[in-house]
């Protein structure tokens, strides 16, 4: 029988590819996953999120999904700039992206990353991510608490 969250989730997706967004956001709504996913289209834009500049997200995330090739800061300028930020440096992050490139990966761990993930080529792949995090990150690990407690506005 399989264990239930202990508590609802939000998820942040960094990613600046709109149908790999859809994708999970669908992969999650279709495992009924107790998350909320929000999306942030770039690097940039998900530190404004974080750091309380943009309305787009209600609160601190739990976990991070973050793509590393983006235009303008790519995702290992994002991940460095997360762990030197005292507030936010202790949110787990899963890159979720399309190289499988061995430099990828060991720059990623380095920089204190939580997880790689190679991106899903189809349906059935998502799907068998989205229920990947949820047996391992909703499930198993337990989340550092919100490090505000408040809503991000």
């Amino acid at each position: 029988m399989r264990a239930k969250p202990e508590r609802h989730v939000n998820i942040l997706m960094i990613d600046d590819n709109p149908a790999d967004i859809e994708l999970v956001r669908e992969s999650f709504e279709d495992q009924a996953v107790a998350a909320t996913l929000f999306a942030a289209r770039g690097s940039s834009q998900a530190m404004a999120i974080l750091k309380g500049v943009s309305p787009a997200q209600p609160a601190m995330p739990d976990l991070i999904l973050l793509d590393l090739k983006m235009p303008g800061m790519n995702g290992f300028d994002f991940l460095q700039e997360l762990r030197r930020d005292g507030n936010l440096q202790s949110i787990p992050v899963v890159i979720l992206t399309s190289s499988s490139a061995q430099e990828d990966i060991d720059r990623s761990y380095q920089l204190h990353a939580n997880a790689y993930v190679v991106k899903p080529t189809g349906l059935d792949q998502f799907a068998q991510f989205v229920q990947s995090i949820r047996s391992f990150w909703l499930e198993t690990a337990r989340l550092p608490s919100p490090q505000t407690g408040k809503a991000l506005y």
